[in-house]
């Protein structure tokens, strides 16, 4: 185990709960040895080793007082000072349900003096902040309450006998986070005291930041518009700064393409004035090329600038995990209906946020949180959760359950492929049994949706019923309209602390007057399934309007007066309107990458700047292809890499963060930085992530920096 640096100094501290043993009122007898009785808890930790840490190092040596917990995470100790808690993956978490589950990760945990001896995940944080401190006991116990929104004494009890139940959930979010820095702090194998003390430095330190703002644009990978980015991971071969290398496209058998398949059905979408037919596509090299060459795309003389709109590419849950194809990339071509059109990438740099990048922090090994497409991604950046769908087999929407290969171990393979379906993508498209919104019936009986549904609520895809009065539902009984949610949000957890937060929508207002402008193929066309709070049963318009209105705003009207005036929620999610948000179909690139080049130029303006955190980031990949291997996790992602830019006054400059994250780091962020409960979702990623030997993901903080504290 490493040394611990800069440990605080024992003798400055107060001294442990106590409990003297025996003793004689004769001035002669010698005066029994002090002990020191405490519990390892978050819940309770039994057979954890603890010690009197005399030497101030942090671990348990040979000579030092030591003992293990009981079940109930006890022990008592001889001597006295701060204490040392080594919990081993032999050790075990209890609690008062009767649960009795094996610690999975090493932990150390430690116990200023003066802690009574309430040995925790908070006492090691308390203890790292003294270590910055001085050796402030009060001090570093004032810093974290404020955090947390507790009073200080809170921090030293044990949480499990805390009888108010919002100060318990708090204490034990707390602890479950804190557990994960230090468990992340050990398996590092450097120095475990320097790691958790600047982890929780910096925890505290996003004090600084008192609004978040996410842009959420659409479909575009990495590789597609930052590939040639210096100093980033951009496309091998073509940019110096790549890692690793592109594999070439395959056939549904496996084999080599010898070439890459046609672009089906044209390289450019309907009405556009540059035109690049399927003919002209045919026989290009199986290899990355440059949509928007000066010289014109792959040989043909036809210049496709950014301002022009390509068609759009199949982006679906089980095909991009057919395209990723167990980590390889190297079947894009295959499962796409979009043919060689996947390969292509653009020379970013005239971008205005490719000037933004340069100036703040760009992460280059940022993943879409969800296989697939834009539904799933926008749930995934509110709940870390797929959508269910109750007892699908016996609704309107029981046609909607996708038909899958799977293996011995009931494990996702393929899309069920029909007997007609072509023998090679040279010759055409796949063709799938049931390629549909559901997926098939998982071992608890429960579907999920993970391809575009609709609303229930207006607006959506679905109009209302002829039978609704009120006009503002999705007609039910079509197979599309999902079933309002009512699992956890971000949003929720935001509620519950009394945090303000608000999802603006470009022409949100206008499509609620004229439900026309919705998929109207031009100007705005607003996309309800851009709008994942609109699913949940806590935004009905019927049951919950003035909730609604107070939550769900309208990016015209409200979003730039808000931040000019200094009002802007502690959370805004901004969605751009369909023609603005670069999604390949029916956006450009150009004209998105200046409407949000200007948002950001309005939001450095607000008075609000100064402690404000940008995210700018993409749904998905859109189907576009990228070369970065996509860490193995759990069954919903993560999906394929895509761009992440950090702007903010704290925000590292002209930086390229290779932390690895995905679209619930800013989830991650949110939570830590308000100090909320962990999502169900972010634990079950970041388990899973470990247990495939992969990291946790970031939470966007190695991209920041803040003035000493």
């Amino acid at each position: 185990m490493s040394r611990l640096t800069r440990l605080w100094p024992l003798a400055a501290i107060a001294a442990a709960s106590l409990t003297a043993c025996g003793g004689s009122d004769s001035g002669t007898a010698s005066t029994p040895a002090a002990t020191t009785s405490g519990v390892v808890t978050g819940s309770y930790f039994e057979h954890a080793k603890v010690c009197i840490d005399a030497n101030a190092n942090a671990q348990c040596d040979s000579g030092e007082a030591s003992t293990y917990t009981d079940a109930k995470g006890a022990f008592t100790l001889t001597g006295q000072g701060a204490v040392v808690a080594e919990i081993g993956t032999d050790a075990f978490r209890n609690d008062d349900t009767g649960a009795h589950n094996a610690v999975t990760r090493k932990l150390v945990f430690r116990a200023p003096a003066g802690a009574n001896a309430v040995v925790s995940a908070i006492s090691t944080e308390l203890a790292a902040l003294m270590d910055s401190n001085g050796g402030k006991l009060d001090d570093a116990r004032n810093q974290l309450a404020t955090r947390l929104g507790v009073t200080a004494d809170k921090l030293l009890e044990d949480h499990n006998k805390e009888t108010d139940s919002n100060i318990k959930a708090t204490l034990q979010a707390e602890i479950e986070q804190a557990i994960d820095l230090i468990a992340t702090a050990v398996a590092s194998g450097g120095d475990i005291g320097t790691a958790i003390r600047d982890g929780v430095t910096k925890r505290v330190a996003l004090q600084n930041i008192k609004n978040v703002v996410v842009i959420y644009a659409e479909n575009r990978g990495f590789d597609n518009l930052y590939g040639l980015f210096p100093g980033a991971n951009g496309i091998p071969g073509v940019n110096p700064t790549a890692v690793g290398t592109v594999e070439p496209q395959k056939d549904f058998d496996g084999s080599t393409l010898a070439s890459l398949p046609p672009t089906w059905g044209g390289f450019t979408a309907s009405g556009q004035t540059v035109t690049l037919p399927q003919a002209s596509t045919v026989g290009w090299a199986n290899k990355p090329f440059r949509i928007d060459d000066p010289a014109g795309v792959n040989g043909t003389g036809v210049v496709v600038g950014q301002n022009v709109i390509t068609r759009d590419l199949v982006h679906r849950f089980y095909n991009n995990q057919m395209q990723i194809n167990g980590g390889k990339n190297d079947k894009f071509t295959a499962f796409s209906d979009a043919g060689g059109l996947v390969m292509g990438y653009y020379d970013g740099s005239a971008m205005s946020m490719w000037k933004l990048a340069q100036q703040y922090t760009l992460a280059d090994n940022f993943f879409m949180g969800a296989f697939g497409g834009s539904f799933l991604n926008h749930q995934y950046l509110v709940c870390a959760c797929a959508p269910v769908y109750p007892n699908a087999e016996t609704s309107v929407a029981s046609g909607s359950i996708s038909v899958v290969d799977t293996d011995a171990n009931g494990n996702f393979k393929s899309l069920s492929l029909k007997p007609t379906s072509p023998a090679s993508i040279q010759t055409g498209t796949a063709q799938y049994v049931n390629d549909s919104t559901l997926t098939a019936k998982d071992g608890t009986g429960v579907y999920y949706a993970v391809n575009t549904m609709q609303p229930p609520y207006q607006p959506s895809g679905n109009a209302p019923a002829s039978t609704d009065s009120t006009k503002l539902l999705a007609d039910p009984t079509k197979a599309t309209t999902l079933p309002a949610q009512t699992q956890d949000t971000i949003a929720s957890l935001l509620d519950r602390r009394g945090i303000s937060w608000a999802w603006y929508s470009g022409a949100w207002s206008a499509v609620t007057a004229n439900s026309a402008l919705i998929y109207n193929n031009t100007t705005p066309n607003f996309q309800p399934h851009h709008q994942p709070f609109n699913y949940y049963s806590a935004f009905s318009p019927i049951d919950h309007a003035d909730y609604r209105a107070a939550h769900l705003k309208d990016y015209d009207s409200s979003f730039l007066a808000d931040a000019a005036a200094g009002k802007l929620p502690a959370v805004s999610f901004y969605k751009p309107q369909g023609n603005l948000n670069q999604h390949a179909g029916y956006a450009n690139v150009t004209d998105g990458d200046a409407h949000i080049a200007n948002v950001i130029a309005q939001l450095q303006k607000s008075p609000q700047w100064n402690n404000m955190l940008i995210v700018v980031t993409y749904d998905e990949n859109g189907g576009f292809y990228d070369h970065a291997p996509v860490p193995k996790a759990d069954r919903w992602g993560p999906g394929t890499r895509i761009p992440a830019i950090v702007i903010s006054p704290f925000a590292k400059r002209g930086f390229v963060d290779h932390t690895q994250y995905d679209t619930a780091s800013v989830l991650r962020f949110i939570t830590h930085r308000f100090a909320l409960p962990t999502l169900p979702g972010l634990k079950l990623r970041d388990d899973s992530l470990i247990a495939n030997g992969k990291p946790a993901m970031g939470d966007l903080t190695n991209a920041l920096t803040f003035p000493a504290q």
